[in-house]
């Protein structure tokens, strides 16, 4: 019996240290303002972020550093939100769960290509339009016009 629990929580750390680092922030702001916001804007998208190995020979591929086929910056998710300097309180990070069943893809490339679906989520919050003070006219004598 005592074996047994040992397993099992061998198994549930080894489980959660794996899907642990499944997801990555890529920007997240700690100070969160309140004042002067518009709107919520939030949004997720499916990604692709495959990669290959540096040295592309088949079987030698497993153990050789892979490199990834395409970035993923936070800059194009958060400008949907608007202007940078409209948009605070940003979130956005990748998940990367579904590249373990698609690990397959490494197994049948004998290493040299892996495919990962990665899912990117967004938010942010944006801030009202700074209001303009109201245009003041005068004639051309240097008076003031109602």
């Amino acid at each position: 019996m005592q074996s047994f629990r040992s397993r099992v929580c061998a198994s549930i750390l080894s489980t959660t240290l794996l899907l642990s680092g499944c997801a990555s922030t890529l920007v997240r702001d700690e100070v969160k303002r309140t004042a002067g916001l518009e709107g919520h804007c939030s949004g997720s998208e499916w990604v692709d972020d495959s990669s290959i190995a540096v040295l592309p020979v088949p079987v030698v591929a497993f153990v050789t550093p892979h490199v990834d086929l395409r970035n993923i910056f936070s800059e194009p998710y958060v400008s949907r939100c608007g202007a940078s300097t409209r948009v605070v309180n940003r979130d956005v990070s990748v998940n990367r769960l579904a590249c373990i069943p698609a690990g397959l893809t490494r197994i049948i490339t004998l290493g040299v290509w892996q495919w990962c679906p990665a899912r990117v989520t967004w938010s942010a919050d944006v801030l009202a339009d700074i209001p303009r003070p109201a245009s003041v006219s005068f004639d051309n004598r240097g008076n003031q016009k109602s």
